[in-house]
């Protein structure tokens, strides 16, 4: 049985090759959307990953330390320890910022982790070259994302600081590639003031009479030394012993500390269904609207193509095709085209995909999924087409 379809696009191939390249390439920016918003989940998974923690403290009623600042006492992690079932605590600090090397700026999440051994929370659990952290000050940890090399100088606030290891997929909950520093210094890139303001600060403590009394001797200087010190870390992270239950710890830490706790699960739900759900939205609605796009084209497409042979439909009906018939080779011109187009997008998407400079996530899923949509969405478009050929009068085909 000869395909009235096949023998069609054979007929028209160079036009019809053209139209489903250009909605290819409409697919294709469609499935990079949805790894845009997959990348953008993988990535605040990563984040937990990384971080190695079961147990998030943070400041009481915040959301922090990612989704929120907080701010907490740098010397909680010791109670925290002593509470049975802890295994390993750390105290963090996370800082967005711009990080400089020359006249390059690179933003990057500056994330302060606590000296000792190796593998403690918060750590970067593996590197790609170079070595971990071993001094207190100067020395730092990047991510490869950040185009940062072994030996590399970059100055992180007032203070110049050695790349001495690599990081691969250490990266924020938006993206941002990660720079490990020593705590201490962390600190101070964060909560510590610039000289001129901590003397700014000084002479407006001096000048309120409330701490320049006599009878209080030394009040003033304990006020000014309270305002230049960085005793504040972002959140505490603690590993849980494998034989205890991490949400029984968590209501302990919580309910004796009277701070806010979050498990993995917790913050995992903070990270993906508060952080990126206005992101997530918006790509819904893009993929919504790239949808009818998509189902336009490829109507307008196929009704142009029926048009253009209303005479070779007329001599089909006059010698006694069945609507079916004819239904079918339209209907197969449509999904013929949506296929060639979801095979351009496809191999399109996964050409510039490492290109973007957003993680992109391309999962199979995704792509079964989507190619679903195009051959549904393509046997609607072809519904209008369809109804106008149906419509054809026999008598044309020997009309003038």
């Amino acid at each position: 049985m000869i395909s009235l379809a096949g023998r069609d696009i054979q007929h028209a191939l160079g036009k019809f090759v053209f139209t489903g390249f250009g909605l290819g390439l409409l697919i294709g920016v469609t499935l990079t959307m949805a790894g845009v918003y997959r990348g953008m989940v993988d990535d605040a998974k990563v984040l937990l990953d990384n971080s190695s923690a079961d147990i998030w403290v943070v400041q009481k009623d915040t959301l922090g330390p990612y989704a929120e600042s907080s701010s907490i006492y740098d010397d909680v992690w010791r109670s925290i320890r002593s509470i049975p079932g802890v295994a390993r605590v750390a105290n963090v600090t996370y800082l967005t910022m711009q990080v400089r090397q020359g006249e390059r700026d690179v933003r990057a999440m500056v994330t302060g982790i606590t000296a000792g051994e190796f593998g403690l929370p918060g750590w970067p659990p593996q590197l790609i070259a170079g070595r971990q952290i071993t001094r207190g000050h100067y020395e730092a940890v990047a991510d490869n994302a950040s185009g940062f090399k072994i030996g590399d100088d970059i100055q992180i606030r007032r203070n110049s600081y050695k790349v001495v290891g690599i990081t691969r997929r250490m990266v924020s909950s938006s993206g941002d590639p990660m720079v490990f520093i020593p705590l201490r210094d962390a600190q101070e890139a964060q909560f510590l003031k610039d000289n001129d303001a901590i003397w700014q600060q000084r002479r407006r403590t001096g000048e309120n009479p409330n701490f320049n009394r006599p009878g209080v001797p030394g009040l003033l200087d304990a006020v000014i030394d309270s305002q230049s010190t960085n005793a504040y870390v972002n959140a505490v992270l603690v590993q849980v012993k494998p034989e205890h239950n991490v949400q029984t710890i968590a209501e302990t830490i919580q309910r004796w500390k009277r701070l806010t706790v979050y498990t993995r699960s917790q913050m995992e739900e903070i990270l993906v269904g508060k952080l990126i759900a206005t992101s997530a939205k918006q790509i819904g609605m893009f993929l919504a609207i790239l949808a009818i796009v998509s189902a336009a084209i490829v109507a307008f497409i196929i009704y142009t193509l029926t048009l253009g042979k209303i005479r070779e439909i007329a001599v089909l009906k006059l010698i006694g095709t069945r609507n079916r018939t004819i239904a079918g080779l339209i209907m197969q011109q449509a999904i013929a085209l949506g296929v060639i187009g979801f095979v351009v997008g496809k191999i399109t998407a996964t050409l510039w995909a490492p290109v973007f400079p957003k993680y992109v996530l391309l999962q199979p899923l995704d792509s079964i999924i989507g190619f679903i949509a195009v051959v549904v969405i393509c046997v609607l478009a072809s519904i209008i087409a369809i109804r106008a050929a149906l419509k054809v009068d026999p008598a044309e085909a020997i009309g003038g």
